[in-house]
Protein backbone atom coordinates (compact mmCIF):
# COMPACT_ATOMS: atom_id res chain seq x y z
CA UNK A 1 0.00 0.00 0.00
CA UNK A 2 1.67 3.05 -0.62
CA UNK A 3 1.88 6.32 1.72
CA UNK A 4 -0.29 9.33 0.55
CA UNK A 5 0.99 12.50 0.95
CA UNK A 6 -1.56 15.55 0.85
CA UNK A 7 -0.02 18.70 -0.29
CA UNK A 8 -2.14 21.27 0.57
CA UNK A 9 -2.46 25.11 -0.59
CA UNK A 10 0.74 26.76 -0.24
CA UNK A 11 2.84 23.93 0.27
CA UNK A 12 5.37 22.01 -1.51
CA UNK A 13 6.86 18.39 -1.13
CA UNK A 14 9.62 16.04 -2.70
CA UNK A 15 9.69 12.34 -2.14
CA UNK A 16 10.67 8.71 -3.94
CA UNK A 17 9.70 5.60 -3.65
CA UNK A 18 5.98 3.80 -2.77
CA UNK A 19 4.37 7.49 -2.36
CA UNK A 20 1.52 9.32 -3.45
CA UNK A 21 1.48 12.94 -4.01
CA UNK A 22 -1.70 14.55 -3.71
CA UNK A 23 -3.54 17.63 -3.77
CA UNK A 24 -6.98 18.04 -3.65
CA UNK A 25 -9.57 20.21 -4.01
CA UNK A 26 -8.22 22.95 -6.57
CA UNK A 27 -9.74 25.41 -7.44
CA UNK A 28 -7.97 28.63 -9.06
CA UNK A 29 -5.02 27.10 -6.75
CA UNK A 30 -2.37 25.19 -9.88
CA UNK A 31 -0.92 21.79 -8.68
CA UNK A 32 2.59 21.66 -10.18
CA UNK A 33 2.95 17.79 -10.54
CA UNK A 34 6.81 17.78 -10.85
CA UNK A 35 8.74 14.32 -11.88
CA UNK A 36 12.62 13.41 -12.66
CA UNK A 37 12.40 9.62 -14.52
CA UNK A 38 16.19 9.31 -14.16
CA UNK A 39 16.10 9.58 -10.38
CA UNK A 40 12.61 8.88 -9.75
CA UNK A 41 12.18 11.45 -7.63
CA UNK A 42 8.79 13.16 -7.39
CA UNK A 43 7.87 16.99 -6.18
CA UNK A 44 4.60 18.71 -6.03
CA UNK A 45 3.67 22.46 -5.16
CA UNK A 46 -0.09 23.37 -4.59
CA UNK A 47 0.16 26.86 -5.70
CA UNK A 48 -2.36 30.14 -4.62
CA UNK A 49 -1.55 33.38 -6.42
CA UNK A 50 0.10 34.03 -9.00
CA UNK A 51 4.07 36.22 -9.12
CA UNK A 52 6.05 36.37 -6.00
CA UNK A 53 5.15 37.10 -2.62
CA UNK A 54 5.47 40.67 -1.37
CA UNK A 55 8.84 41.50 0.76
CA UNK A 56 7.13 41.02 4.10
CA UNK A 57 5.06 37.76 3.12
CA UNK A 58 5.76 35.06 5.72
CA UNK A 59 4.00 32.21 3.55
CA UNK A 60 5.98 32.77 0.79
CA UNK A 61 5.25 29.19 -0.65
CA UNK A 62 1.64 30.32 -1.72
CA UNK A 63 2.92 32.03 -4.72
CA UNK A 64 3.97 30.97 -7.98
CA UNK A 65 7.46 32.03 -8.22
CA UNK A 66 8.00 31.33 -4.99
CA UNK A 67 6.59 27.69 -4.69
CA UNK A 68 8.26 26.45 -7.97
CA UNK A 69 11.05 27.74 -6.48
CA UNK A 70 11.47 25.64 -3.26
CA UNK A 71 9.72 22.40 -5.32
CA UNK A 72 12.92 22.66 -7.60
CA UNK A 73 15.28 23.57 -4.76
CA UNK A 74 14.47 20.67 -3.15
CA UNK A 75 14.46 18.03 -6.55
CA UNK A 76 18.09 19.40 -6.36
CA UNK A 77 18.43 18.31 -3.20
CA UNK A 78 16.90 14.77 -3.47
CA UNK A 79 19.24 14.59 -6.31
CA UNK A 80 17.70 15.25 -9.39
CA UNK A 81 18.88 17.17 -12.40
CA UNK A 82 16.84 20.76 -12.89
CA UNK A 83 17.15 19.48 -16.85
CA UNK A 84 15.39 15.91 -15.96
CA UNK A 85 12.70 17.70 -14.71
CA UNK A 86 9.15 17.69 -16.34
CA UNK A 87 5.89 18.83 -15.26
CA UNK A 88 2.51 18.75 -15.67
CA UNK A 89 -0.09 21.42 -14.07
CA UNK A 90 -3.86 20.70 -13.05
CA UNK A 91 -6.55 23.22 -11.33
CA UNK A 92 -6.98 27.09 -12.24
CA UNK A 93 -10.75 26.50 -12.46
CA UNK A 94 -13.39 29.81 -11.81
CA UNK A 95 -15.27 27.32 -9.37
CA UNK A 96 -17.22 30.05 -7.60
CA UNK A 97 -18.09 30.71 -11.34
CA UNK A 98 -17.38 34.29 -11.51
CA UNK A 99 -17.49 36.73 -14.06
CA UNK A 100 -15.09 39.17 -12.97
CA UNK A 101 -12.48 36.33 -11.66
CA UNK A 102 -8.85 37.03 -12.74
CA UNK A 103 -7.13 35.18 -10.67
CA UNK A 104 -7.17 31.48 -12.65
CA UNK A 105 -6.08 33.40 -15.89
CA UNK A 106 -3.56 35.30 -13.75
CA UNK A 107 -2.40 31.72 -12.01
CA UNK A 108 -1.92 30.47 -15.48
CA UNK A 109 -0.39 32.89 -16.78
CA UNK A 110 2.63 32.89 -14.30
CA UNK A 111 2.73 29.29 -13.39
CA UNK A 112 3.78 28.70 -17.45
CA UNK A 113 5.48 32.25 -17.74
CA UNK A 114 7.81 30.93 -14.72
CA UNK A 115 8.47 27.81 -16.71
CA UNK A 116 9.07 28.63 -19.72
CA UNK A 117 11.67 30.72 -18.56
CA UNK A 118 13.43 28.28 -16.57
CA UNK A 119 13.09 25.94 -19.28
CA UNK A 120 11.06 23.37 -17.24
CA UNK A 121 9.12 21.49 -20.13
CA UNK A 122 4.81 21.06 -19.10
CA UNK A 123 4.07 17.85 -20.66
CA UNK A 124 0.42 18.09 -20.13
CA UNK A 125 -1.94 20.16 -18.55
CA UNK A 126 -5.31 20.29 -17.84
CA UNK A 127 -6.21 23.97 -16.73
CA UNK A 128 -9.75 26.43 -16.07
CA UNK A 129 -12.97 25.55 -16.40
CA UNK A 130 -15.52 25.72 -13.51
CA UNK A 131 -14.94 22.15 -12.15
CA UNK A 132 -12.64 21.83 -8.66
CA UNK A 133 -9.99 19.56 -9.63
CA UNK A 134 -7.74 17.64 -7.81
CA UNK A 135 -4.15 15.79 -8.84
CA UNK A 136 -2.43 12.98 -8.12
CA UNK A 137 1.60 12.19 -8.55
CA UNK A 138 2.89 8.33 -8.35
CA UNK A 139 6.45 8.88 -6.88
CA UNK A 140 7.13 5.30 -8.45
CA UNK A 141 6.10 5.73 -11.54
CA UNK A 142 5.60 9.42 -12.38
CA UNK A 143 2.05 8.89 -13.32
CA UNK A 144 -0.18 11.97 -13.40
CA UNK A 145 -3.87 11.61 -12.49
CA UNK A 146 -6.54 13.91 -12.13
CA UNK A 147 -10.01 14.18 -11.56
CA UNK A 148 -12.79 16.47 -12.35
CA UNK A 149 -15.93 17.39 -10.13
CA UNK A 150 -17.05 14.21 -8.96
CA UNK A 151 -15.62 12.10 -11.61
CA UNK A 152 -13.35 9.06 -11.39
CA UNK A 153 -9.26 9.55 -11.60
CA UNK A 154 -8.23 9.79 -15.78
CA UNK A 155 -4.03 9.41 -16.37
CA UNK A 156 -2.97 12.32 -17.65
CA UNK A 157 0.67 11.78 -17.99
CA UNK A 158 2.94 9.37 -18.14
CA UNK A 159 6.47 9.40 -18.60
CA UNK A 160 8.17 8.40 -21.48
CA UNK A 161 10.05 4.99 -20.80
CA UNK A 162 8.52 2.71 -23.11
CA UNK A 163 5.50 2.40 -21.76
CA UNK A 164 3.76 5.26 -23.45
CA UNK A 165 3.17 7.19 -26.10
CA UNK A 166 2.73 10.77 -24.11
CA UNK A 167 4.66 13.48 -25.63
Amino acid sequence: MKEVIDVDTGQVAVRQGCVLLRANAIGSCIAVAAYDAKTKIAGMAHVMLPDKAPGKETFKTKYAYDSIEHLLALMIQAGSNAADIEVCLVGAGNVLRKDNDTICQSNIESVTAILATIRIPVRRSVLGGYDRKSALLDAETGCVSYTQGDRSAVLLWQPEDGRSNSG
